[in-house]
């Protein structure tokens, strides 16, 4: 399977305190969404945008932009180094 690369990674806490998670292409980012228990309006665009994504229907940096979107939202979104 090929995975649908975008840069920069997206960072993102994880459930291991003091671990963060680079999410780098659409299908991570999908499956991150997937963990996070709040589930806001930016969390429910970006499945639909990375859904979209992976169908080849949207760009994979529109599908890093809502996944980086949402991560802000429910608080998951770590500044990169």
């Amino acid at each position: 399977m090929a995975f649908h690369w975008f840069n920069p990674p997206v960072y993102v806490r994880t459930h291991r305190p003091g671990v963060r998670f680079g999410v780098s292409h659409v299908e991570g980012a999908a499956e991150q969404l997937q963990k996070w228990s709040n589930k806001g309006p930016k969390w429910d665009y970006a499945v639909r945008v990375c859904m979209a994504a992976l169908e080849g229907e949207m760009p994979t940096q529109e599908a890093r932009k809502a996944f980086e979107a949402a991560a802000k939202e429910e608080k998951m979104f770590l500044p990169s180094d």
